[in-house]
């Protein structure tokens, strides 16, 4: 979700591609309609890009900017940012209940469109008010422990074994006890560093259940009881003391491109969004050498988290003129031949429309994360509907926690507070 590494080196850096910037519905010029996009997924920006190029070809009349903030930084505030300074993209990013109550004001309603007909059953739920769909989605997500193939295979560990949370200890202390002979520096790369890690990506695990696994039931929840607080700090303990230290200098950018890309930990906690930057930097690797493992949470065994990570919405702020061509623009990217074969081969994304061959995901973690969702052993993403910034919040108290100035029941009990007031 950060949503939203769903490149270059340049890509899960975070740093930001940036375009010329317009105004809401001014043109480049005055025989174009000018579309400036702002979106919060870096994985596939130079991909996007050339997409963009590939429409303007078709639609002479339409020039698209593209600007790409994550990979670590805060995009939502960004947005924020844009909207209050009023200089206003015309195509934007929500990532779920949450950010579209956050953004309503400036929410077109996308019923008309054909993405809205199109879309999966269930997904638009999150992103519908009254009768109102104020986004489309992106794609689906899936996250888990992503492994390295070669890695296990040398250390004699059928990650098929793997099921419940013992089991995965057992096969960290084996690694780990292996490390010079299997060649890694360490069994993780945990993140600390990014808030988001654990505290929307790792709690989510093990606080859907606390929730149906329905982010509505979480967004719509006056309070929240960590249920499975045991549970979250074991994966919170096991992870920061067998990883590369110090865990809480660690970004996104080394843990994705530094050390699993090129081999020096034998997994990390991420998705399938990381594909694109693992396979530029080792296309071999990308290709033969990952898999993705469930993260254990009991009751859930078998289970990944999947789920819509962002949606499309157009500024109502925008002329007519500008509103329809955004909406021409998103169908486009999902319905056309062009369109489909960038979402599937290019952005590498499991799509969440009707009209796909799910036989051409382009990628094996993508591939997997589809087959766990056709025979539904998910968990819901619920985070999409914690309160606003809540998720930063808990992670910041997990680096606390992690730098010992927090203890887990401190935890849990501040960070339950803060959900109850935020909520009120």
């Amino acid at each position: 979700m950060k949503m939203k590494a769903m490149v270059s080196s340049l890509v899960v850096s975070g740093a930001i591609l940036a375009g010329c910037s317009f105004s809401s519905g001014e043109s480049a010029s005055e025989d174009k309609i000018s579309i400036e996009i702002f979106q919060g997924k870096v994985e596939f920006n130079d991909q996007f890009n050339e997409l963009a190029k590939e429409y303007e070809k078709e639609n002479p009349d339409v020039d698209i900017k593209i600007t790409s903030v994550g990979g670590g930084s805060d995009y939502a505030g960004s947005l924020k940012t844009k909207f209050s300074s009023g200089d206003e993209p015309e195509i934007f990013s929500v990532a779920g209940p949450t950010e579209a109550e956050q953004f309503g004001d400036y929410l077109t309603d996308m019923s008309d469109t054909e993405l809205a007909d199109l879309a999966l059953e269930g997904t638009l739920e999150p992103v519908t008010d009254d009768g109102k769909v104020q986004g489309v989605p992106f794609n689906q997500e899936g996250y888990g422990l992503i492994y390295n193939k070669e890695v296990f295979e040398k250390a004699g560990i059928d990650p098929n074994s793997i099921v419940t949370y013992e089991d995965l200890e057992k096969a960290v202390k084996e690694l780990d006890s292996k490390k010079e002979e299997l060649g890694i520096d360490a069994v993780f790369a945990f993140p600390a560093k990014e808030a988001w890690v654990p505290g929307s990506h790792l709690a989510n695990a093990f606080l859907a259940p606390e929730f149906d696994h329905k982010v509505l039931e979480a967004y719509n929840a006056e309070s929240v009881g960590f249920d499975k607080g045991e549970e979250f700090k074991a994966m919170v303990d096991l992870q920061n003391e067998y990883s590369i230290q110090p865990t809480l200098s660690l970004d996104y950018s080394q843990q994705v491109e530094e050390y699993f890309s090129l081999g020096q930990v034998a997994m990390i906690q991420q998705g399938n969004w990381i594909y694109p930057s693992v396979k530029q930097m080792d296309e071999e690797f990308a290709a033969e050498n990952m898999g993705i493992l469930p993260i254990p949470v009991e009751g859930q065994e078998g289970k990944i988290p999947v789920g819509v990570p962002n949606y499309w919405a157009v500024n109502s702020n925008s002329d007519e003129e500008v509103i329809q061509a955004s909406k021409d623009f998103l169908d486009w990217i999902y319905t056309s031949d062009t369109g489909k074969d960038y979402v599937l081969n290019e952005f590498n994304f499991i799509p969440a429309y009707e009209g796909y061959d799910s036989s051409n995901i382009a990628d094996p973690l993508s591939k997997k994360i589809y087959e766990y969702a056709s025979e539904g052993d998910t968990i819901g993403w619920i985070f999409l509907g914690y309160p606003t910034a809540w998720g930063d919040y808990l992670g910041a108290n997990v680096q606390k926690y992690i730098s010992g100035d927090m203890t887990w029941e401190e935890l849990e009990e501040d960070s339950s507070n803060r959900w109850e007031s935020l909520r009120k």
